[in-house]
């Protein structure tokens, strides 16, 4: 199969990459570098670079801002950031690629567990993630030609501690290899509408 990573360059996306790679053609998908480039908040750019690499049977996303800070200080614009890249960018990549992707290819998507499980500073996260879950709930019954899609929703990445631990203290952490298993069963298995936690 043709599959088509959005984030490719991020510590999900490379390990999603180097799973599917030994028997997939891959090609990585990036904000300012990759095979192709290409903005996520643009419906134009998406048309463009599905266009491009048309025909393919998958697209993942690993890809996503969100803005992280105490309540008491968010604002309206700084939850704006996370609707309107990770979770409309998501979106985006959906409403775009399916006038592209081949009949029966698939859509996966990453949320992450503060839909379920919040930590301080992470209401944006929190809010963005459950939104698409619950989106690709609501797609999977209506996307056509037997297309289907599924989110992975990992914990925080064992890669990423360093950077992100201090706001997971408690949390057990995942490797992105064993993260990229769930992204592997989503575009190479049948199911759609589900939502694969990784914990």
């Amino acid at each position: 199969m043709k599959v088509v990573i959005i984030g490719g360059w991020g510590t999900i996306g490379q390990a999603v990459a180097n799973e599917l790679k030994s028997r997939h053609e891959v090609i990585i998908v990036g904000h300012s570098k990759g095979d192709y480039t290409c903005d996520i908040t643009s419906i134009d750019s998406l048309d463009k670079l599905f266009q491009k690499l048309k025909p393919f049977d998958a697209v993942v996303s690993a890809t996503g801002k969100i803005h992280f800070e105490p309540f008491s200080k968010m604002t309206p614009d700084k939850y704006m950031i996370g609707l309107k890249d990770k979770l409309m960018g998501q979106v985006n990549i959906v409403l775009t690629g399916q006038k592209y992707i081949n009949d029966k290819g698939s859509f996966t998507l990453t949320s992450g567990i503060l839909s379920e499980d919040p930590i301080v500073t992470g209401t944006s996260g929190s809010m963005v993630n459950a939104a698409l879950n619950g989106f690709v709930i609501g797609a999977a019954i209506e996307l056509e030609r037997g297309i289907r899609i599924n989110a992975v929703s990992p914990t925080v990445i064992t890669e990423s501690l360093k950077q992100y631990g201090s706001y997971f203290r408690g949390y057990e952490s995942a490797p992105a290899s064993r993260v990229a298993l769930a992204y592997s069963k989503s575009v190479d298995g049948k199911q759609t509408g589900q939502i694969y936690r990784v914990g």
